[in-house]
């Protein structure tokens, strides 16, 4: 994935067991964002301050999506835990974290790398975050899509 691409089409479900699509966001601005395993330190801290922003991505009306290899009951407990309030999507198989280059395999397991991808309405990559600092990475995010929304 780079810079302008189509962002790849998935069906995954949620904490809840509810099936998101990408293409149910289409016209809307869409965070997605990998990260490795649930209820670690530095995935704890991300999904926090992602769900301590929830009131600025709401005003901005951008969804934020969560992605990693955990199954839903482990998505379940994390949610719960920390109310994160927005939707945690497994995919257990890492087939979507593969299709965007995020998917990290440490033979027999496979992770999702702590990676970001802003989508815009048109449903193409606006931005990308390779590197992230999960303590901040939520500031970073809101002003970037401040920035990519004006244009």
């Amino acid at each position: 994935m780079k810079l302008g691409d189509m962002a790849a089409e998935f069906i995954l479900h949620d904490q809840t067991g509810k099936a998101h699509s990408l293409k149910d966001y289409r016209g809307r601005w869409v965070v997605l964002y990998f990260y490795p395993k649930d209820d670690t330190p530095g995935c704890r801290t991300e999904a926090c301050a992602f769900r301590d922003q929830r009131s600025v991505f709401e005003g901005l009306e951008v969804v934020v999506l969560g992605v990693s290899t955990d199954d839903q009951r482990s998505h379940q407990r994390f949610a719960e835990k920390f109310e994160l309030g927005f939707p945690i999507l497994s995919d257990v198989e890492g087939r979507v974290a593969q299709s965007y280059g995020s998917l990290f395999r440490l033979w027999p397991f496979i992770f999702a790398k702590r990676q970001t991808f802003i989508i815009d309405p048109a449903g193409k990559i606006a931005a990308i975050y390779r590197k992230v600092d999960a303590k901040n990475h939520s500031l970073h995010i809101v002003e970037e899509l401040q920035r990519v929304m004006q244009k």
